[in-house]
């Protein structure tokens, strides 16, 4: 009874999330006089009312999907991974490199291009975990500014030695390519790509590593008490390096999804792609679980995808989707902090 009385508390959390988000977001329409259920069938019907935009859902879930993995990964071993943003960007420009820089065979080219996204966002991710390792130096302080690092480095390579037409690289070639002309046919030429199936297994691999794993034990036990793991016998410093190399590989994948398989290409960025910050809000509205985070995704996919024909159909701002998402992160974290309330009151009644 209690397991049962848990899960629907930890369902509750998101659902009444949501449900508030969409509620404060139709007041808003209100007041700015917009019919809210016009602008909601609108934006529903962006994203289920045709399959090309359904196709295009699924698309933006997937580089969601892994910055929110990249995220819950970190914080379920007691760490904040902020710069998943940098390492998504130094993931995306790593792909592009090994596409157009090598001419493969396709079962050695595509691999080794997504193994070098995963692989530049790891060593993005290894020198905030070697300094907080090492010098105790906070993780979200230097992630944070990483992000403006890889930014700022990315665009300098590209700029002075990848740039072939106006802000971009060359395209990458088919063999290390994500696109599929069988997803592109079943959802009316959207750009759906292979990488969603790489995102769903992507799931199933944090999961696995997380809570089947010898190494996710040890990873999870020196999140929650590094003293203690210490003194049973685990190398705390080298667990949180491998936290944060982990986690910016996921967060890498990331953007190796949208250089090998959106775009196919990697392009001059005058600003953030924001992938890795919606992350966190993907990770939190999961409850940093595998199928939470799935259904997360879709649902800020969802809201991304449908927000076009909001404005185009009901003339709602599309900007009323980014209210909408930050109150559901809003009413996320007050849940969250309302019930850590409840347990810390519950415990000091039942301690008298």
């Amino acid at each position: 009874m209690t397991f049962l009385k848990s899960l629907l508390i930890k369902l509750a959390i998101p659902l009444l999330s949501i449900f508030f988000g969409f509620f404060a977001g139709a007041i808003i329409m209100l007041v700015s006089g917009n019919n809210p259920i016009t602008g909601y069938a609108a934006l529903f019907d962006g994203v289920f009312g045709d399959i090309y935009y359904f196709g295009e859902t699924l698309r933006m879930m997937t580089p969601l999907i892994f910055s929110g993995i990249a995220v819950a990964f970190a914080f379920r071993t007691g760490l904040l991974n902020i710069g998943v943003e940098g390492q998504l960007i130094v993931g995306w420009l790593a792909s592009v490199a090994v596409g157009v820089m090598f001419d493969l065979p396709f079962v050695i080219h595509l691999p080794l291009a997504l193994l070098a996204g995963a692989v530049a966002g790891g060593l993005w991710g290894f020198i905030p975990g070697i300094l907080k390792a090492r010098l105790h130096v906070h993780e979200v302080i230097v992630t944070i500014m990483m992000n403006y690092v890889a930014l700022h480095v990315s665009n300098h390579f590209i700029r002075n030695y990848m740039l072939a037409s106006g802000q971009r690289t060359e395209f990458i070639p088919a063999t290390a390519s994500l696109s599929s002309d069988f997803l592109r046919g079943l959802t009316d030429f959207s750009r759906l790509h292979w990488g969603f199936l790489l995102a769903i297994f992507a799931c199933v691999v944090m999961w696995f590593l997380l809570w089947k794993t010898r190494k996710g034990y040890e990873l999870r036990a020196v999140g929650y008490n590094p003293n203690a793991s210490s003194y049973a016998g685990m190398n705390v410093k080298t667990n949180i390096v491998l936290s944060m190399v982990v986690s910016g590989g996921f967060a890498g994948l990331g953007g190796a999804m949208e250089g090998l398989g959106t775009y196919g290409y990697a392009q001059i960025l005058s600003s953030f792609t924001n992938l890795g910050f919606d992350g966190i809000a993907v990770a939190l509205l999961g409850a940093s679980t595998s199928i939470g985070i799935f259904l997360s995704a879709f649902l800020f996919g969802g809201l991304k995808i449908g927000a076009a024909n909001m404005q185009a159909s009901a003339n709602v701002a599309p900007e009323l989707v980014e209210i909408v998402i930050a109150l559901i992160i809003f009413f996320v974290a007050s849940s969250y902090l309302i019930r850590w309330v409840l347990n810390r009151l519950q415990s000091n009644r039942e301690g008298k």
